[in-house]
C-alpha cells in the first residue's frame, strides 16, 4: 500500500492556522491543478489539499492506474497517513473525484477509520451516469477522443491543441476504464452530504440523476444545480464554495 501522502496531496498538509482540512479530487484525467486557486474562494479557517493520482502531472512518470480496488486501497492508506488528529476534515469530488469520495467515504466509515465532516459530491451519480461502451479496451486513444468531443465532456479549446491532447488524453482514458469496474452497491454514509452540478451536463443521461444522492446519506443536505454542462464548475466554483464552505463551517462549529 502506498501511503505517500507527498505525491498524493499538494500541499502535503494545509497551512497550520486552518482548523478544517478540504481535501479536493479532481475529474477524470486532471490532478491538483484542476483546484489552482481554489483556496482563494475559501475562509482562511479551511485549508485545501487537492489529489493527484498517479501517472499524471506531478506524477507523470508513474503508472496509470488500472485497478479501482487497488487504486481505492492506496487512495485510503495516502490519505490516513495524510489526517491528523487535531482537525476534522472534508471531501469534495468532481466526476471520477466524486466517485472516489464518495467509495473513499464508504471505505472510511466502514473501518472505522475518521470519516469527513462533510462530502461534496459534484457532476457525478452512482445511478443515471455515462458509462464507457462494451469493448472500450479496444478502442484506439483517437476513436476514444472522438467519444469524449461528442459527448462535450471535456472544455472545447482541449480538441484543438494536439500536443495537450496527447498529454491530457491518456489519463483521461485510464480513468474511464478505471470507473467501468466500479459496481455500485447502493452504500449509504453516516456522514452529511451534498450534491452540485450543471443543469445540462450531458455525462447524466438520466434527467434525475443526481436525485440518486437523496437516498445515500443518513444526512443528505440538498443539490444546487448551476448553468452550464459537465464543466459548469468552471464558472461556478466560488459560489458551490461558498455554499460548501458555509455548511462545512457549520457543521465542524457544532463538535
Amino acid at each position: 500500500m502506498d501511503t505517500n501522502g507527498n505525491r498524493w496531496f499538494t500541499p502535503a498538509q494545509p497551512p497550520e492556522q486552518a482548523r478544517v482540512r478540504l481535501i479536493l479530487l479532481p475529474h477524470a484525467g486532471s490532478g491538483a491543478a484542476a483546484y489552482r486557486g481554489w483556496n482563494r474562494l475559501l475562509p482562511g479557517e479551511i485549508g485545501t489539499q487537492a489529489l493527484t493520482l498517479p501517472g499524471r502531472q506531478s506524477r507523470r512518470g508513474e503508472p496509470l492506474p488500472a485497478d479501482w480496488e487497488a487504486l481505492l486501497d492506496d487512495l485510503h492508506g495516502a490519505l490516513l497517513a495524510t489526517l491528523d488528529d487535531e482537525r476534522p476534515y472534508a471531501l469534495f469530488g468532481h466526476c471520477i473525484g466524486a466517485m472516489l469520495a464518495y467509495r473513499l467515504t464508504v471505505r472510511l466509515e466502514a473501518d472505522g477509520d475518521p470519516a469527513p465532516s462533510l462530502l461534496g459530491m459534484s457532476g457525478w451519480a452512482p445511478k443515471g451516469f455515462w458509462r464507457a461502451p462494451a469493448g472500450h479496451e479496444k478502442l484506439s486513444m483517437d476513436e476514444f477522443s472522438g467519444l469524449f468531443k461528442d459527448l462535450g465532456a471535456f472544455p472545447e479549446e482541449l480538441w484543438t491543441d494536439r500536443d495537450m491532447l496527447d498529454l491530457v488524453l491518456p489519463p483521461v482514458v485510464a480513468d474511464f476504464r478505471i470507473a467501468v469496474q466500479y459496481e455500485d452497491d447502493e452504500a449509504v454514509v453516516d456522514c452529511p452530504l451534498v450534491s452540485y452540478a450543471g443543469q445540462s451536463d450531458t455525462l447524466l443521461v438520466e434527467p434525475d440523476a443526481m436525485m440518486a444522492w437523496t437516498k445515500r446519506s443518513h444526512q443528505y443536505l440538498g443539490h444546487r444545480g448551476y448553468p452550464g454542462h459537465h464543466f459548469y464548475i468552471n464558472d461556478h466554483a466560488a459560489a458551490v464554495m461558498s455554499d460548501f464552505s458555509r455548511r462545512l463551517m457549520r457543521i465542524t462549529d457544532d463538535r
